[in-house]
């Protein structure tokens, strides 16, 4: 049995044709290191009919998995559509991490449906190059009670992500990977 679902040559046909652009000037990641591959995981799913093709994969491969979730999220901004995306096809709950705790109204960190003690979440986002916005996503979910079940990114472009998740016992797996693409990964931090 291949780890890859069905859905999952269209999905990255998708991610490899409008998602990947290789520039001649190296730019700055998040992570503050360079690279000459621009990965645009929002203009890959800019459509609903995009969306929901990658959301499907995503879905399909965390069944595949044994990735069981009552709620779908991450850190805005990055895993918003993915998640809303996720949610529109299963039908589960769908929530959003700020990056600041709301000044106002109930204050809160975390938007969307309220995440109960014991909730079962799967973490997205739209393109990982070291985890760490994942991980802060992980840490404000873990604080309302919630249990992550996975972590699914739509690109890993390296393979500090996978350490960093492995060492909390968190199962993950990326739709799409640095290999597939055949760039050259995010060194680890």
């Amino acid at each position: 049995m291949s780890d890859r679902p069905d859905s999952w040559q269209a999905a990255f046909e998708l991610i490899r044709t409008r998602g990947h652009e290789r520039r001649a000037e190296p730019f700055k990641l998040a992570s503050g290191q360079l690279s000459h591959d621009y990965i645009d995981g929002k203009y890959a799913i800019d459509t609903g009919e995009r969306l929901e093709l990658v959301s499907r994969a995503v879905v399909d491969l965390a069944a595949r998995h044994g990735i069981e979730f009552d709620a779908v999220g991450g850190l805005t901004m990055g895993a918003d559509p993915l998640a809303h995306g996720i949610a529109m096809v299963t039908g589960k709950a769908w929530f959003s991490v700020r990056k600041e705790q709301k000044k106002r109204g109930r204050e809160q960190w975390i938007e969307g449906t309220r995440l109960q003690p014991g909730t079962r979440v799967l973490l997205v986002d739209d393109v990982i190059s070291t985890g760490g916005s994942t991980e802060q996503a992980y840490e404000r979910v873990v604080a309302a009670g919630a249990v992550v079940t996975g972590v699914i990114p739509m690109v890993d472009r390296g393979d500090s992500a996978a350490r960093r998740f492995a060492a909390r016992n968190v199962p993950y797996v990326a739709l799409v990977t640095y290999r597939d693409l055949g760039i050259e990964p995010v060194k680890d931090v």
